[in-house]
Order: C-alpha cells, then structure tokens, then sequence
C-alpha cells in the first residue's frame, strides 16, 4: 500500500514539475539576435579561437554589433570576408588580409610520448590516439590553428603546408594586370 502511494506521488510529482518548466521556457523565453544567428551559420564552427574571441557565436555577436571586422576569421579566408561584408552591407578592405595556404598538423612519431595535451587542446578533435601511445592527425578535420602545436610539450607536432593532390588541386586565378 505504500509503495503504491509512494509511486503516485512521484508521478504527480513529476508531472506538476514537467509542467512548471514547460510554462516557465514558454514565458521567460529570452529571444536572440537573429543576424548573429545568421552570422554564427555563415562562419566555420570549429570554435578555435584564431579570431580572438572563445568561439563562433561571440565572434558572430562581435559582428552584428559592427565591434570586429568582417576579415577576423583566418580558416574562413578571403570567401568568409565577402560574405559577411555582403551580409553585413559593409566595405570590405582586404589590403590587410592575406590568404594563406592552407595547414595541417603532422605528428612526428619518433619524439611523441603520448601526453595526451594535444588532443585536449584540438578544438575540431583532429587529433586522435589514447595515452601513452602514439598520436595521429585526421587531416579532414585538422584546421591548422596551431594550438596543438603550442601545447606539445616534445614539439613532435609541426604545421606543414597541404600536398597538392588531384583531390584538392584548384586552378589558379588569373591575376589582374595593373593598369
């Protein structure tokens, strides 16, 4: 007899709880900017921090406040930059703004000892392994933001330039003459 009361009460319990939320996320709901929701879409996701803020959406709240420069996001390169300046209705000077090559993290296994700190440190998780073993990059998902590179206490992790292969291979543009 009592379990049985004790069973109901938690029932009704949870019920008036569940309800108590779903009323309190309808009413005290609070709308966001929906041009940083846009801006958030348009950026990478990788959450590296390159651009000086701790990840994407603070990056995209920066911008719809006009507070940063649509060039802040150096894995979006030069085709981010255009579209947020389109998106934002704002110049774009891209004087300051180099492109670089791409870059990739490569483990050098001879010196890695399996300290794990690279792989906590990688924002996109390209780093995979288990410690005291050695590490390896996944290079689809590997950015070139360099923290792992920082981090590594053996230096066994270096930057280097992607190999042009026919998978990634782009033809040049033609480079406009000066007039």
């Amino acid at each position: 007899m009592y379990i049985l009361f004790a069973i109901v009460a938690l029932t009704l319990l949870g019920l008036g709880l569940g309800y108590l939320l779903g009323a309190a996320s309808r009413f005290l709901k609070v709308e966001g900017d929906p041009l940083a929701d846009e801006i958030e879409a348009l950026l990478p996701g990788s959450q590296c921090g390159q651009c000086g803020y701790p990840g994407c959406r603070p990056a995209a709240e920066a911008l719809a406040g006009g507070e940063a420069a649509v060039t802040l996001c150096p894995p979006g390169g030069k085709a981010l930059a255009e579209q947020l300046a389109a998106k934002l209705n704002v110049d774009l000077d891209m004087g300051g703004m180099e492109e670089a090559a791409p870059l990739l993290a490569r483990v050098d296994e001879s010196n890695c000892i399996g300290c794990t700190r690279c792989f906590k440190a990688c924002p996109t998780d390209a780093i995979v392994g288990a410690p005291k073993q050695i590490h390896a990059v996944v290079a689809d998902a590997c950015i070139g933001c360099g923290k792992c590179v920082d981090i590594c206490p053996t230096e066994c992790l270096q930057l280097h330039p992607v190999k042009v292969t026919l998978r990634n291979w782009r033809w040049p543009k033609p480079r406009l003459a000066a007039a």
